[in-house]
This record gives C-alpha cells, structure tokens and sequence, in this order.
C-alpha cells in the first residue's frame, strides 16, 4: 500500500517499529533505518540491486532484526519539480515491492540528496572516491530518510 505522505504512513505504523529509507539506483540500493521514535535516521547499509522478491525476502530478514514497519522510497523528481520517467520508475518499483513485502511505503523528494551527501564526503570527510563510492547510497538514502521524518514530525 503507498501513502501520500510520510506522516499518513507514521500515523498507521505500530509504536517501536522503524521506517527504512530506500535510495533505488540503477545498480544498488542505499538502506537507512529510523529510530523506533522517529526521530533519526541512520546509514543501514548498500545492497545490490536485484528481483523486486528477493529483495522484499531480504526486507522481511531486516524486518525481524530491526522491528521494521514501513519503506520510505526516494523520488526522483526532475529539478524543476516534474514527475518524469526515473520517478514513474520509482513509483512502479515501491509499488511492486510494498505489494511483495507486505509493508506500507510512501514516496518522498531525493532531489539532490546524493549530490549533498557528496560534497559533504569531499569538503568535510576528505574521503577518496572509492571510499566515497562505498557509502553515498546508504548516507543519500539516510539524508531523505531524516528529511521525511522532520517533515512528518512538524505536521
């Protein structure tokens, strides 16, 4: 089931379940959870992008260890705001996997996500492209995540 918006999925969810939040790429996907109060969220982990079932399999593992309930998936709006073919994509690929996993999920603006946690790795971190290569997913994945729960919190 999608929802409109972060905060009509929190409003459903049980209390002390988490959220995951997904950055769907070409080749990998980046995993961030929340706390069980909603509050922060955290880099999880990268994945390599595969069958929507053995994904939503590897959800349901997640699920057990980490008291999740819900997917909050990255949009890929255009810059100017347009809903183009990467986030119709998008749409059609949390659609299937909140339908094969069983969790609810909402779609919410990553506009820039990865290229801010980028510029944070090289101005801040001082990392070097592979390390860089290693972590953005899950920290792109974590900054729209954070973004949707302050969001949600303010409403």
């Amino acid at each position: 089931m999608l929802f409109a918006t972060p905060y009509e999925l929190i409003q459903q969810l049980p209390r002390g379940y988490r959220l995951l939040g997904i950055d769907p790429g070409k080749k990998q996907i980046g995993l961030a959870l929340s706390d069980v109060s909603l509050m922060l969220a955290s880099p999880y982990e990268t994945v390599k992008r595969g069958k929507v079932s053995a994904f939503a399999q590897y959800l349901q593992q997640i699920a057990q260890k980490e008291q999740l309930g819900g997917l909050i998936c990255g949009l890929p709006l255009s810059l100017d705001g347009q809903f183009g073919p990467a986030a119709q994509a998008a749409k059609d690929w949390i659609g299937a996997v909140s339908q094969a996993s069983g969790f609810p999920a909402c779609l919410w603006d990553e506009r820039l996500s990865s290229s801010a946690v980028n510029r944070f790795l090289i101005e801040e971190a001082d990392l070097s492209r592979k390390k860089r290569n290693e972590v953005v997913d899950k920290m792109a994945a974590s900054y729209m995540l954070q973004a949707a729960l302050d969001v949600a919190k303010n409403q």
